[in-house]
């Protein structure tokens, strides 16, 4: 890896200050989640039914996860800062046709192309991995996406606020401001950090079956599949049972959002701070039992006749905090397998965990109904967490044979 000169704040001769990664990665996150509490209202202002207005969220997840088989090779030929500044002119231009749009069709369309913000989330990881060495990787993740998460930590209440006092299109709106300073701010601060691109595009693609082969690489990919999929399906269902099971309003909804996000911003601090000292694998085993044990605890809470939305809600905190333990070690893990294919395997790895939760979004329209109540979203996230243990047991197996990916991380 080539040497990187000092990041030095709005100068983009260097490489980009960590608070311009977290901005980055941030307003992808809060692209994701700040419209949630509106769900059923939005579903009742283009006169459709919940599970078509659903697919704002698992239609953008699937464009997404297709987008980043494209974008880590592009980064890897082009460079990380043209990528990103195209991807971001892309998600203004689809904001405003959100906000323009007539019709549940129309507004699909322009959510699916707001997707092009998703250079922001794959890069900034490949970003880190640029500008430090594999075994300080996990950490620096751990703390970019700590700060990540304070951003959209506050935006399901903020946009659940929106929702009541101005409608779901002040949700897009302040996402069409946002993405014009972070912009702005991309602009100017920005320093490619792939001081060695590949010769050609196809080159990168070419490179796929070597990623493939990697026992471990597939490991590392499949339990951030598994690991988040209890996160977007609780994206998928969670409204639905809000509003449906709990009776709860638009504000409210956002209100308890905020827990599950509190829980992440936990878990990535924990990432950052202890990842090199524990080990990235056995990281990612701890964040998995902490969440099927709350989720386990949830389901036996309202079995016995809970009622109360903390006994759904509340337990949600350990679904973001064991997102937190295992997203930031499983990609690093994904990307120190091949170093000099960082981008892509930022891509392809963040391809498979997004079309495998866009699965499990329809998956969890599909199964809800009033009369079922959480029960069905609480068991698909029991069976996707209890497959993410059983990928990271394989792994830890893989290390024990093969030897640790780097000494330092002690696995």
């Amino acid at each position: 890896m080539s040497e990187l000169p000092q990041a030095k704040f709005l100068n983009r001769n260097t490489p980009p200050h960590i608070v311009t990664l977290v901005l980055l990665a941030g307003l992808s996150a809060l692209s994701m989640n700040i419209f949630l509490p509106s769900l059923p209202n939005m579903a009742a202002y283009f006169e459709s039914d919940y599970s078509l207005m659903q697919l704002a969220i698992s239609l953008y997840l699937g464009v997404t996860g297709a987008l980043q088989l494209v974008i880590g090779p592009m980064s890897d030929r082009y460079g990380r800062r043209p990528v990103i500044l195209v991807g971001l002119v892309i998600f203004m231009v689809a904001t405003i046709g959100c906000l323009l749009a007539s019709s549940v069709e129309v507004f699909l369309t322009f959510r699916m192309i707001q997707a092009g913000i998703a250079t922001g989330m794959v890069l900034s990881r490949a970003i880190v991995r640029d500008m430090v060495p594999a075994e300080q990787s996990a950490s620096m993740i751990g703390y970019v996406t700590m700060g990540m998460s304070l951003v959209p930590m506050m935006a399901p209440a903020l946009g659940g606020y929106l929702d009541s006092l101005f409608g779901w299109q002040a949700n897009f709106s302040m996402l069409l401001v946002l993405g014009a300073i972070i912009s702005a701010i991309i602009y100017f601060d920005l320093g490619e950090t792939n001081l060695n691109p590949s010769p050609n595009f196809m080159a990168q693609v070419r490179d796929y079956p070597e990623l493939f082969r990697s026992r471990r690489f597939w490991g590392y990919a499949l339990t951030a599949a598994f690991g988040s999929g209890s996160f977007f399906a609780f994206l998928g269902g969670a409204p639905f049972v809000g509003t449906n099971f709990f009776g709860l309003s638009s504000t409210g909804l956002g209100l308890y959002f905020g827990i599950v996000s509190l829980g992440y911003l936990l878990g990535n601090f924990l990432s950052g701070r202890y990842s090199v000292r524990v080990g990235i694998n056995r990281m990612m085993l701890y964040g998995a039992i902490i969440t099927l044990t709350g989720l386990c605890l949830s389901f036996i809470a309202l079995l016995a006749g809970g009622t109360h939305p903390m006994f759904f809600f509340g337990f949600m905190v350990t679904v973001g905090l064991g997102n937190g333990m295992v997203l930031p070690n499983a990609n690093a893990g994904m990307l120190s397998v091949r170093p000099q294919l960082a981008g892509s395997a930022s891509g392809l790895g963040g391809a498979i965990m997004l079309l495998g939760g866009a699965s499990l979004a329809v998956l969890t329209g599909a199964v809800l109904t009033p009369e079922r109540g959480p029960y069905p979203l609480l068991g698909l996230m029991i069976i996707t967490t209890v497959l993410a243990i059983v990928v990271i047991t394989y792994i830890m197996s893989v290390a024990r044979k093969a030897g640790p990916l780097d000494p330092i991380t002690h696995d």
